[in-house]
């Protein structure tokens, strides 16, 4: 099972790391605004990847402690998780020397939920319900 839930971990991360790509892209230029340096493609795959991974991880243990109420704490313990995360993001302080400092938050917030939506959105495909 640890096997099938790092396997899982890494590809709704690498799904959560592309999501973001496209984003990135499509916020960029539509404000026409860079933050390549600091939210770079790889930064975002390779970030994303690691917290698939880690979740994968923290289900594994959660299993072992629970048994079949894991998918429902599981879940609700890695949204809370994913949306404390965006207060990195809000307390980041910019140098005033980028253009536009106060959208980057608005960029790599929504960021912070593609993992767990690839989790939750890839979950059934690695492990189908029991009738």
């Amino acid at each position: 099972m640890l096997k099938k839930l790092l396997l899982l971990g890494a590809v709704s991360g690498l799904l959560a790391g592309i999501l973001s790509l496209i984003y990135s892209k499509i916020y960029s230029h539509y404000l026409g605004v860079d933050f390549s340096t600091i939210a770079s493609p790889v930064k975002m795959i390779a970030s994303s990847v690691i917290g698939g991974l880690i979740a994968a991880l923290g289900f594994a243990l959660l299993h072992r402690m629970l048994g079949v109420r894991t998918d429902a704490v599981f879940n609700l313990i890695f949204t809370t998780l994913s949306f404390a995360s965006i207060l990195g993001p809000i307390a980041t302080k910019l140098p005033l020397e980028l253009q536009s400092p106060e959208l980057f938050p608005w960029l790599v917030m929504p960021m912070h939920l593609f993992p767990v939506l690839g989790w939750l959105t890839l979950k059934p495909l690695f492990f189908p319900p029991k009738s």
